[in-house]
């Protein structure tokens, strides 16, 4: 065992121990001893993001980037450590947790960048106009500013790239906003380790140290008091519907109301148009299998729902799918309650009427192996739990009759992630029939790929209508999703000398 843990929260610099601790629950390796988090350490990293928002709030552009660089060079540094406990907390294999490392540092520098070139500010300026009749105009100016500490939740299915360290804690620090991080329980060590990377680097730049903490496991009031601590501004989190949906709800009801901003899941549908299908539907049948499976398909762009055009090309895909899905050996799943819930949501598809079982496997503990499923247009339709998420392999295929019928489904879906259309040259009047729906009810639209691999970039939607996220302007990748956490602020007639320096 390479790495060390302190089995503590990390609270402003201060690795605290708690009075009721829990074991972890890897899917191989030696189990560990963690703190369980209270409201009176909520309150306590709370009230000390608050005292370093004085500082770090207005601090320089330069500063924070150069944390956030030293951040993902601590972070670097344990690579090891990180790979050796998350593999065994999780299950995932190396090059998985190697790649969503280098994801991880990567959005740290991104943002880095981001905030250095200044474009994120969107500085406006209109000048006085002290001779204008009927009235003269101001001096007005217009500069994005942080809005205070945020509260981020861990995901479950990245340790990394959407927990501790993950976009949106890197989003907030590099707007300006001190962080609290509730941790995940499904790899609690992968967490401190990514936490004693940060102290590190927050020490090394001198920063305010209640500009991080993290708070390990807990039980539910953990959450609910971090969503409703007076002193936290805004919400990121990733995570299940019902889950976010409470937390969303806590917060509108706050006596001042702040910003949820969950990523709570998506079908991610396929819609196959007729020539690609029939230039193309064994290709396409494989790679929808690949995709499918892919982490054990816990990913939250996973494509659950391949809509096809009923006949003998349907009949083929179908046919290559069930090859392809019963080739791939079973996997391990995040944890026992992903695996629980993996069986209940195929029971659940298996027992609705008008389901076809194609490929019927096991979910044996936390190892999972594929389920293949089609219904027709009509019955899907009818049925509304058939367009619910079930997080892990299971795919289901939708056979219409008609392209009427294929816009029939898609305008009932609900909000999603992605939403992919599988197109040849001779599909373009179909797929643009098809398009105002898709960008209605989906985040990011693509073509001839699958939504799973999800780029960090300035371009990138990592959101969509609800219940894919709970707003709808936002996303949780790439380096738009800073705004998520400024706000904009007019300054009239301000004095130069006296003007934020980044507006001077």
């Amino acid at each position: 065992m390479s790495y060390h843990l302190t089995g503590k929260h990390l609270i402003a610099g201060q690795w605290v121990a708690g009075e009721q601790t829990f074991q972890s629950e890897p899917a191989h390796g030696p189990a560990n001893t963690f703190p369980v988090g209270t409201p009176a350490l909520v309150d306590q990293a709370a009230k000390a993001a608050e005292e370093a928002f004085w500082s770090f709030g207005y601090s320089t552009r330069e500063d924070r980037a150069a944390l956030l660089n030293k951040i993902a060079d601590e972070i670097d540094a344990r690579g090891a450590e990180i790979t050796e406990i998350g593999t065994q907390e999780t299950g995932l294999p190396e090059a998985r947790l190697n790649g969503e490392r280098g994801r991880t540092v990567g959005q740290l520098r991104l943002f880095a960048s981001h905030i250095l070139a200044g474009d994120y500010l969107d500085r406006r300026h209109d000048e006085a106009l002290p001779d204008r009749a009927p009235l003269p105009r101001p001096d007005l100016r217009l500069m994005q500013r942080p809005i205070g500490p945020v509260a981020v939740f861990g995901a479950s299915n990245f340790p990394l790239a959407f927990s501790v360290a993950g976009g949106d804690t890197a989003a907030a620090l590099a707007a300006g906003c001190p962080v609290v991080v509730k941790g995940h329980s499904a790899h609690p060590g992968t967490g401190e380790i990514v936490a004693q990377a940060i102290d590190v680097a927050v020490k090394a730049c001198g920063v305010h140290p209640g500009v991080f903490s993290l708070i390990q496991g807990g039980k539910r009031d953990v959450g609910q008091s971090l969503v409703q601590h007076p002193l936290i501004k805004a919400v990121g989190f990733t995570g299940s519907l019902g889950g976010g949906r409470a937390l969303f709800d806590l917060c509108a009801q706050r006596p001042e109301p702040i910003p949820f901003f969950g990523e709570l899941g998506s079908v991610n549908p396929m819609f196959l148009l007729p020539k690609a299908m029939s230039a193309r539907n064994e290709a396409l049948a494989k790679g929808w299998a690949g995709s499918l499976t892919m982490g054990a398909g816990q990913f939250c762009t996973n494509p659950g729902i391949a809509v096809v055009i009923d006949g003998p090309d349907a009949d083929a895909f179908v046919e290559t799918a069930k090859a392809g899905l019963g080739d791939v050996a079973a996997q391990t799943m995040l944890t026992d309650g992903m695996a629980d819930a993996y069986r209940s949501g195929a029971k659940r598809i298996a027992e609705t009427a008008g389901v076809k079982d194609v490929l019927t496997t096991t979910c044996d503990l936390r190892n999972a192996t594929p389920y293949l499923f089609e219904t027709t247009g009509e019955n899907w339709l009818a049925n509304h739990v058939l367009g619910e998420e079930v997080f892990g392999p299971l795919g289901l295929v939708v056979r219409v009759k008609d392209m009427a019928q294929m816009r029939a489904v898609a305008k009932a879906l609900e909000g999603q992630l992605t939403c992919t259309l599988h197109l040849d040259a001779g599909d373009a009047a179909d797929a643009r029939s098809l398009m105002p729906i898709l960008e209605r009810k989906a985040g990011r639209v693509l073509a001839n790929g699958f939504p799973t691999g999800v780029e960090v970039s300035d371009t990138m939607v990592h959101g969509g209508p609800y219940p894919a996220s709970t707003n709808f302007g936002a996303t949780s990748v790439g380096t738009m999703s800073i705004r998520r956490f400024l706000r904009p602020v007019c300054y009239q007639n301000i004095p130069a000398d006296v003007l934020p320096t980044d507006l001077a």
